[in-house]
Order: structure tokens, then sequence, then C-alpha cells
């Protein structure tokens, strides 16, 4: 059986040169990113035809457009790897973190919204839309969102200090105060 499921296999690979080698060129794209390998990754990737590019190909090209400064260029291809797959949260998040730098909260906001509605359990989505919030002075809204990354992932001190932030622009001290605490006691706890 075993030896039926190689043949199989090996049979697709060997009919299917171009898809065997697409995935080679990823994946060394990928190794080379890993190894910080800017130039040799984005020139790797290039080397794909942009019909046969993968949304995770073209995510990956805007993560490199990033590193290099090129915030414009990166929001190109995080919008080519969504058109690819809309599902893809990766590109939404990545796209909307390009929006929150460039000070465009609003665009920021819908982006981190298509997150949340694919991985609604995404801590960091739920806090980076409370940090667009802030940029909007919508405190409230802002509150919420830190409420949700802090109950998904309970551990991340950012979470909780602007939480506090949030607190005090509501004019609530009591609760800011509260939250500041788990800050600074989460702040103790990673320093030992």
């Amino acid at each position: 059986m075993r030896k039926i499921l190689l043949f199989f296999i090996l049979g697709i690979i060997l009919t299917s040169p171009v898809l065997a080698e697409e995935n080679t060129i990823s994946e060394q794209a990928k190794l080379l990113y890993a190894d910080n390998n800017i130039e040799g990754s984005f020139n790797t990737l290039l080397s794909i035809p942009e019909e046969e590019r993968t949304a995770e190909n073209w995510l990956l090209l805007g993560n490199l457009l990033q590193d290099k400064g090129k915030n414009d260029e990166a929001v190109f291809m995080y919008t080519r790897a969504i058109l690819k797959d809309e599902k893809f949260y990766k590109a939404h998040y990545n796209l909307a973190n390009c929006y929150l730098n460039d000070d465009k909260p609003n665009m920021a906001i819908e982006e981190y919204k298509k997150v949340l509605k694919l991985r609604p359990e995404y801590a960091y989505a739920h806090y980076n839309l409370g940090c667009a919030y802030l940029k909007l002075g919508q405190y409230r809204k802002a509150k919420n969102a830190f409420l949700d990354a802090a109950y998904f992932k309970n551990t991340e001190p950012d979470f909780y200090y602007n939480l506090a932030y949030a607190y005090k622009k509501l004019n609530k001290p009591k609760d800011a105060e509260a939250y500041l605490k788990i800050y600074n006691k989460l702040m103790e706890n990673s320093i030992e």
C-alpha cells in the first residue's frame, strides 16, 4: 500500500513539474526570508510568474517590501494576496497594519474587522483595532477592543497598558489603575 501511495505521489510530482518547481521556489524564498536574506527572498519570489503566485507569495512580497520601508508597495502586494484569496486573514492583518502605520485608522479598522470575521480569537487584531480607535479618539470602542484582546491572550502587558489608557481617557481612574497594576505585574514577571 505504501509503495502504491509513493508511486502515486511521485506520478503527480513528475507530471506536474511547474507545480513542483513553484513549491520549491516558494519554499526557497521562505528559507531565505527566515535567514534574513531579504534581497535573495525577494528576487526568488519575483522569479515566479505573477499568474502563478499564491496568496502566500504575495504576502511575503509585501512583508519584504515593508521590511525595506516601502509601505505603498507593500499595500499593493497585500491587496494582490487578498485578490488571490479573500479569506487569507494574514494579508488583511498586514494591510491593516500598513494603514495604521500610515495614519489611516479608518482604513485599518475596516481591515481589522475583516480579520476578526475570519479569526475572531486573534488577539493582536483586537489590540490593533483598539489602537486604531485610540487614534480616532473613540475610547469606548478602543476599551472594548482591548478587553477582547486581553480575553484571548491575557499574558500580553501592552493590552493592559492601553486598556488602562482608554479607561483614563474615559475618566474612570479606578479602572485605569486596576489595569495598570496588571500591566506592572506582567512586566515584573517578564523580567524575572
